[in-house]
């Protein structure tokens, strides 16, 4: 698209709308900060796993999953991390501490956040610490 001003061409991209997930990951990645976590890396692939976000609290690496729904369900965000999901947060969780030599007393958990955003009015945001075991 181009606009004329005077003898002056401006040119621009139509903005393309954020997915619901890049929404919800947008407002975790926010609340992990408010609530003290570092964020070391999203959308993090590892072997054939991906992991939403990896960030640090304190002397503990969390590995978040981070389920984002536009309105309540029945069955709450947190609560659709199957078996099969947690097992391959875990596998892309080992490749990631196989590959760095973290110093000792580093502690790894699996986090979870949930995200409801609404069409109107603020998200509701839950943090789940060590959501599941490794």
């Amino acid at each position: 698209m181009c606009t004329s001003k005077g003898k002056r061409r401006v040119w621009w991209r139509p903005k393309v709308p954020r997915s619901l997930g890049q929404q919800g990951e947008d407002a975790a990645v926010r609340h992990l900060k408010r609530a003290g976590y570092t964020i070391l890396a999203r959308n993090q692939f590892l072997g054939r796993f991906e992991i939403d976000i990896i960030a640090r609290e304190g002397d503990t690496i969390a590995f978040v999953e981070v389920r984002t729904r536009a309105s309540r369900d029945e069955i709450p965000p947190e609560d659709t991390i199957g078996p099969t999901k947690q097992h391959r947060i875990r596998q892309a969780a080992q490749r990631y501490m196989d590959a760095r030599d973290e110093e000792v007393g580093v502690y790894y958990r699996f986090d979870v956040v949930s995200v409801i955003l609404p069409e109107t009015g603020k998200p509701d945001i839950r943090l789940i610490r060590d959501a599941f075991q490794g």
